[in-house]
């Protein structure tokens, strides 16, 4: 054990247990008690020869240490993401503990949450959705990049930097050493952002399916497949092969017409059905997304690009929401892992104060570059202040993509390792400043479009809202079965003019089908998950109903559902059902606004039943109400 391991448990070892619940300090604690273990003596041969049970250490390691300062983070109200890049700077073998000096095995484990994360990006990525943002998308999907690589040239050639003969820098009174195409490298890396901090981030906000969150989703669409040119013919960029890079490019097409063509007659009729049971859903879609990868990896693609190939594939099936509440759990727990190994790579600063200067310089150029481009284009595409300068924001940091790239620019002796340094102390900058950006990103809009509107960019009085692609509607339904399904009825045989006001949330898919053609909106989805829920727009709606009793909910309850719509929908009216009176008034405390009891008022329609039996009115009522039954069709019969 090291020494500073062992003094640190010491100090622990000194604070009594009120000390430590007082400072809130358990989680720590207990943390260096269990890293002791796993770096014990008995711990390290086991993992000597480099097997499982070191991949084991090496995990259990890094997730208790981002588990400890994500709780630090969480008290003191940061973003997780900057706890998880902390824990692994304090584990790796840079200027942290060295607990975990080897990350071969970590990679492996965060290239898993990669893929799962583009896969959901595929998910996300509705074409149809991406259809409705028009030029605005396409333009700047394609002059982003053009425009950022360009003023990255100019930047860095001011600087200094160039392409040619590898010679020693002098920039800022700094030394760098340098490479054969530092200049090239250092613009085109710069200009692309990062997907997996950027999703992760609107994710956590709900803002994927706003016009903003879908321009930016699409923006990064386009980078990676800039990216995937740079890929292509960064190994031959010495001498530039024109007929390798078109085999790559008709594989990679052909990749995508395999993936759909699947998809539209084979996917489709298999997650028909299946869609009843969520558990094969989640293997079915996970496999498909791991066939897809192997596809892509038989034809020399990048794995990534397959895992986003797959979630496009599926990603217009009215199953994705579903799918994506499922997957979430998983794909977190690898993405933790990824920005922890990612925080093992940071290099120490203080081994080299200057280029932590010159990074330090570059990332204020990069912000600067994603305005001086982004918003531009949007702007006088019409889209407004609001959405411009969001877009612009939520793209201001850099990719995952540099560092592999960069990373095969090093191994291919294209650029020294000085300029690599530069690139990941950009990204771990312009990472945690993104971070804040895209959390304040609409009170850093709302005074960064005062200040546009001063020097003359005033807003639109025409600007597209940034809202979901589909309006919000007054009344949703969650879950669908028998009483859902009278209701619909009822309303339809009153003529009154509520259809085109409801949305209902549900996983069976028979109502799936059936519901669009009353004119009723569907969103596929367990109304457990409040993944779902925030997708369905139910935060807007002015009543949310739930028809069915806590004896058929699968996976919640109506109390957990009352206190869910507080929180999601605060201005809601909010009905539930209730199987005694007991029950009822658990739910009246609890926030609901009606409580409908299916027995009482079933009873006092018995009890008029009976009464016009005893006055012999039977032949009456049985044609009247067999009359009514052949004429009524229900979704669920």
């Amino acid at each position: 054990m090291s020494r500073k391991l062992r003094l640190l448990i010491k100090m622990f070892a000194g604070m009594t247990p009120t000390r430590l619940a007082r400072f809130k300090l358990w989680p720590v604690a207990l943390f260096l008690i269990a890293v002791a273990v796993l770096s014990s003596p008995v711990s390290a041969c086991a993992s000597g020869d480099g097997g499982g049970s070191g991949l084991i250490s090496a995990i259990g390691i890094s997730i208790m240490a981002a588990t400890a300062l994500a709780f630090l983070a969480f008290l003191t109200k940061q973003p997780l993401l900057l706890a998880y890049l902390a824990a692994g700077a304090a584990i790796g073998p840079q200027f942290g503990f060295g607990w975990v000096s080897s990350q071969a095995d970590i990679k492996i484990i965060t290239e898993i949450g990669l893929i799962l994360l583009l896969f959901m990006i595929g998910l996300e990525l509705n074409l149809n959705k991406l259809k409705e943002s028009g030029k605005s998308l396409i333009a700047t999907g394609i002059f982003q990049f053009i425009l950022c690589a360009a003023m990255g040239f100019g930047f860095f050639l001011l600087l200094g930097f160039s392409i040619g003969a590898p010679f020693e820098y002098k920039i800022f009174g700094v030394k760098i050493m340098g490479g054969q195409y530092d200049l090239l490298y250092l613009a085109v890396c710069l200009a692309l952002s990062s997907t997996t901090i950027v999703v992760k981030l609107l994710y956590e906000k709900f803002e994927l399916g706003t016009l903003a969150g879908r321009l930016t989703l699409g923006v990064l669409v386009f980078q990676d497949i800039w990216a995937i040119v740079l890929l292509s013919i960064q190994t031959s960029l010495s001498d530039p092969k024109i007929l390798s890079i078109l085999i790559q490019f008709g594989q990679a097409a052909l990749l995508i017409v395999i993936s759909m063509t699947l998809s539209k007659y084979v996917l489709g009729y298999i997650f028909r059905k299946i869609a009843r049971l969520p558990e094969l859903m989640l293997v079915a879609s996970l496999g498909w997304c791991f066939f897809i990868c192997a596809l892509a990896g038989y034809f020399n693609l990048s794995l990534e690009m397959g895992a986003l190939i797959a979630g496009v594939a599926i990603s217009t099936f009215p199953y994705n929401l579903d799918i994506i509440s499922k997957i979430v759990n998983i794909r977190d727990f690898f993405i933790t892992l990824f920005f922890v190994a990612l925080g093992m790579e940071i290099p120490n600063p203080l081994d080299n104060l200057g280029i932590f200067l010159v990074a330090g310089a570059t990332a204020l150029f990069l912000i600067a570059s994603r305005f001086l481009s982004v918003y531009p284009i949007l702007y006088f595409l019409k889209n407004g202040n609001r959405v411009s300068l969001l877009t612009s924001i939520n793209l201001s940091q850099a990719s995952e993509f540099a560092l592999v790239i960069t990373a095969i620019g090093l191994k291919s002796q294209h650029i020294v390792s000085d300029i690599q340094a530069i690139i990941i102390f950009v990204f771990v900058i312009t990472s945690i400043s993104s971070t804040y950006m895209i959390k304040y990103n609409h009170q850093l809009q709302g005074v960064l479009s005062k200040v546009m509107e001063r020097v003359g960019f005033r807003d639109l009085k025409s600007a597209p809202t940034d809202e979901l692609a589909a309006p919000a509607k007054d009344i949703a339904l969650l879950g669908f079965f028998r009483v859902a399904s009278a209701f619909i009825r009822e309303i339809e045989d009153t003529a009154v003019d509520l259809k085109d006001k409801i949305v209902v949330v549900d996983f069976n898919p028979q109502v799936l089908r059936r519901l669009p053609r009353h004119g009723i909106k569907v969103v596929y989805g367990d109304i457990s998950n409040p993944e779902t829920l925030h997708h369905a727009g139910i935060g807007e709606a002015k009543i949310v109903i739930s028809t069915i009793s806590d004896e058929i909910l699968v996976g919640t309850n109506n109390l957990r559902l009352i206190n869910r719509m507080k929180r999601i929908a605060p201005e809601a009216r909010i009905i539930v059902t209730a199987e005694s009176p007991s029950r009822a008034l658990e739910f009246y405390n609890a926030g609901a606004d009606y409580v409908y009891l299916p027995n009482r008022l079933s009873a006092q329609h018995l009890l008029t039943v009976v009464e016009r039996l005893l006055r012999e009115e039977q032949v009456v009522l049985k044609e009247t109400e067999m009359a009514r039954l052949m004429e009524r069709s229900e979704v669920v019969g």
